[in-house]
């Protein structure tokens, strides 16, 4: 094939893509090629293409050459939200073009004035496929010059014929590289065809029917790799594995780059991976009471105020003494009896734990369910049965093969160095205990059995265990390891424990019995309290649990001030039970719906029809109280995996919140129609996360209004943004004459304003949203928003805690979204309040010089 030439779309300077005020066209997200900043008022074909879009609003089209290289031209930034002014496309989607044909007309001077640039990028959108060998940029172009020479890189994915072995070299598009749900992907293809395919990288190669010998591989976005298939049908299956994997499998970065190095594990003592931030387990061996505890108590010791910092997985107080979980090995004989029975009781235990996994799936929601699948497709891995098998037929018994073919394969992950597939391996002894138990005969759950008011205290705990936990004589848990984002934690929050994780060895110092006092919410942990301190958090506990259940029985009541003045008190929700609890509880709307958890843990996103359903179901429940929908809020801290967000270095101050959004119109388009179907009309008010700018709330403005005209939706939506970036509060003057109402992430806001990240256990005690800083920064919200007449609510974690709620109210602020156990505790704590007070309070509060300073004034604040 010869080199494609590409002439300059359009007069002007080129530039490389690094000089796009854009991380979308600048990290290449989209893929390589370079920038035009125009000086004309055309754009034209840089070469013979059909036409394969034309983005509606006509700021934007896509070709295709005879070659099959895909070329996006987006003209200006952020020129969506012009919903179409300014823009006369010449052609139309699947029309035939030849090199220098119009294609769309702008109005340069209204571009320059309203658009946050002009400049152009051109974009090779299947850089799999083609490399741009000679690029012209830093310098005046004219339309018509050559400006990008591309060469087809299908040499390299030619398929060789050697013997029986068919080969193909491919280079990978995925954006997360080969990990659990690609690995899956591939395994399930591969099982379609007879043929043994195997996958290669630098000498290493695994069975693509493996989802773990796949992640073994640490396969990452950008690396090339070699298939090879032997058997009757190769040919078939090479093929097909290798499209599924070019075509991205949902995950396409669209980038030629090379992709963002994903942090090392950092050395453990004694050499070999460990975690660095505390995400995997450090040893693949468990922790067993006596002998790791011995080391611990040369390298920690306890603080002498007995307050060990931690970071919080769940928020919550727990007053009760430590229960120490040191889980046991279970032991095994090496010797097997004749390899027929060994391998007919690994089988029966096999089936015993899939059985199991699957009951508990079918009844499980949200992530509870994914970690069960997660398990269930580790269990059905030929890798994994397949040693196990070997090792049974030289002699060892079933538990032995097991274990032995367990632990290679996690060791093999953690070698990787890449912390996300060594959350894997804890996933895998997890198994690893299930499935001998069940060689044992005994009960696959593992109940963990303490006295009542226990305080858990491990080195680690697994997702079974935690979902075998007694919540009736478990108060709370914390954990030296673990991460905030790992299994165990986001189950923490499910069940409603507090729990702290990443606590460290100092832990391993405290005895069975000590009395503990769990500050989640802070991210403490109180050891062995004074007797007049464990006496006095006992009567302020035994205080708060009467003051909730009288909290409860007036809950139904409307949320005013003592003084009269009213403040709405809502609930933070994600589903459709938890807005059942926040109507029991008396919660007066929804100050945040979480739409989340519709787009995660999935490999597509869900349909309009599917999202109006559930958004349906809550607002149903809600029986007309207001609905406050956030607008997808994800990213590459928590990214989903059909999104091409590549790996970022600090994900927090990447692409995420409306940034995605309006990365893919298509994608918010699709969910504000389905906000826009639910009925009654009105009830449901829309959310912008992540708001930095005037120009980020218009583009989502006139998307909403493009929508609604789409489907004929005439009544008025209020939109509003999230208060979450310093940006947002000093200007939020500028932005309440166009916002509906501002809602403060107060959890976010703290970490930008303190620049102290909320995972880090590290700073993570030191993040308090009552800082100073922070509080002034609330204010001049609210202050910003009363100069046209807006409300300022806060749905971040402040809502959620009494100290807090005064200042807030004294502040400006009259909506408070909390968790829907605390609504009634808030209006209870509200109605002792005078405005007044609050204000005299609020003012005292942002004079202090730290959160510290803070607390102690709140806690001396009476009403």
């Amino acid at each position: 094939m010869k080199p494609i030439i590409l002439t300059s779309p359009l007069q002007g300077w080129a530039s490389p893509l690094e000089a796009v005020p854009d991380p979308v066209f600048a990290e290449r997200m989209m893929g390589d090629g370079i920038a035009v900043d125009p000086t004309g008022d055309c754009l034209y074909a840089p070469c013979d293409a059909v036409v394969l879009s034309v983005h509606a609003s006509g700021h934007a089209i896509t070709l295709r050459t005879p070659e099959g290289a895909e070329i996006l031209m987006h003209i200006g930034l952020d020129t969506v939200g012009l919903g179409g002014r300014g823009f006369t496309p010449c052609v139309v989607e699947g029309a035939t073009v030849q090199r220098l044909d119009p294609l769309i007309r702008f109005d340069l001077d209204l571009l320059v004035c309203e658009a946050r640039a002009v400049i152009t990028p051109v974009i090779v959108t299947n850089p799999e496929r083609f490399t741009i060998v000679r690029r012209e940029t830093d310098r005046l172009v004219g339309v018509g010059e050559a400006m990008m020479t591309l060469e087809p890189r299908d040499s390299a994915d030619v398929a060789v014929v050697e013997g029986d072995t068919v080969r193909r070299t491919i280079v990978v598009p995925l954006v997360h590289g080969i990990h659990a749900r690609p690995a899956a992907r591939i395994g399930e293809t591969a099982r379609k065809f007879v043929s043994e395919v195997k996958i290669s990288k630098d000498e290493r190669d695994g069975n693509v029917r493996s989802p773990v010998a796949l992640m073994a591989l640490g396969v990452k976005l950008g690396d090339e790799i070699t298939l090879a298939a032997t058997g009757p049908d190769a040919a078939d299956a090479l093929a097909a594995i290798g499209d599924l994997i070019l075509g991205g499998m949902g995950e396409k970065a669209g980038s030629g780059a090379a992709p963002a190095p994903t942090a090392p594990l950092m050395p453990r003592e004694g050499g070999g991976p460990g975690p660095s931030s505390a995400t995997a387990r450090g040893s693949w061996a468990p922790a067993f009471a006596g002998e790791q505890a011995a080391v611990r108590k040369h390298v920690a010791t306890l603080p002498a105020d007995g307050r060990l910092p931690g970071v919080t997985a769940s928020p919550g107080i727990a007053i009760g003494q430590a229960g120490l979980f040191r889980l046991a090995e279970i032991a095994v004989v090496h010797q097997g009896a004749d390899p027929t029975t060994e391998r007919a009781a690994l089988d029966a235990a096999l089936a015993t734990v899939a059985t199991r996994l699957a009951t508990k799936s079918a009844t499980a929601t949200g992530a509870e369910r994914a970690i069960l699948t997660a398990h269930a497709a580790l269990l059905d891995d030929p890798t994994l049965t397949d040693a196990a098998y070997a090792a049974i037929a030289s002699s060892d018994s079933a538990a032995y093969a097991w274990r032995t073919a367990i632990r290679a394969q996690a060791d093999t992950l953690h070698a990787t160095g890449d912390a996300r597939l060594a959350e894997r391996a804890d996933d895998m002894l997890d198994l690893e205990r299930q499935l001998l138990r069940a060689l044992a005969g005994e009960d696959l759950d593992e109940r963990l059995s303490f006295p009542p008011g226990t305080i858990l205290l491990a080195d680690d705990l697994l997702p079974s265990h935690l979902l075998g936990l007694d919540t009736a004589s478990i108060v709370g848990f914390c954990v030296e390891r673990g991460g905030p984002t790992s299994h165990v934690a986001i189950l923490a929050a499910t069940m409603g424990l507090p729990a702290l994780v990443a606590v460290g060895p100092a832990l391993a110092e405290i005895a069975t019995g000590t009395p503990l006092i769990l500050d989640a919410g802070a991210g403490l942990l109180h050891v062995a309290p004074e007797p007049e301190t464990l006496a006095t958090a006992q009567t302020a506990y035994d205080a708060q649990t009467e003051r909730r259940r009288a909290a409860l029985a007036n809950a139904a009541r409307e949320c005013r001030t003592q003084d009269g003045v009213r403040i709405e008190a809502f609930a933070n929700l994600g589903s459709a039970d938890d807005a059942e609890a926040a109507v029991r509880n008396g919660a007066e709307g929804c100050g945040l719906l979480r739409t989340e958890f519709l787009f995660l843990e999935r490999d597509s996103a869900p349909s309009i029809e599917e999202q109006t359903a559930d958004y349906q179901r809550i607002a149903t429940t809600l029986d007309g109280r207001p609905l406050i929908v956030r607008l997808l809020d994800i990213g590459g801290d928590k990214p989903a995996p059909y999104l091409p967000i590549a790996a970022e270095e600090n994900p927090a101050l990447g692409l995420r919140g409306i940034r995605v959004g309006l990365a893919h119109p298509e994608m918010l388009d699709a969910q504000l129609r389905a906000i826009l179907a639910v009925r009654p009309a009105g009830q449901c008010r829309i959310m912008v996360p992540m708001i930095a700018s005037l120009a980020e709330l218009r583009a989502v403005r006139a998307a909403l209004d493009a929508a609604a005209a789409a489907i004929g939706h005439t009544d008025h939506v209020a939109l509003g943004i999230m208060i979450e970036t310093p940006a947002a509060a000093i200007t939020a003057d500028l932005l309440a004459s166009e916002a509906d109402f501002f809602s403060i992430g107060t959890n976010d806001l703290t970490q930008y304003a303190l620049a102290m990240d909320r995972g880090n256990p590290a700073v993570a005690s030191d993040l308090d949203g009552l800082h100073p800083a922070v509080l002034r920064l609330i204010a001049r919200t609210c202050e910003g928003g009363a100069v046209h007449g807006k409300w300022t609510g806060v749905c971040g974690s402040l809502a959620s805690d009494p100290l807090a709620v005064p200042i807030l109210i004294g502040l400006g602020v009259t909506e408070l979204s909390s968790a829907p156990a605390l609504v009634p505790e808030i209006k209870a704590l509200v109605a002792t309040l005078t405005i007044d007070a609050c204000r005299a309070h609020a003012a005292a509060a942002m004079t202090c010089i730290s959160a510290a300073d803070v607390r102690t004034l709140a806690r001396e604040f009476h009403p």
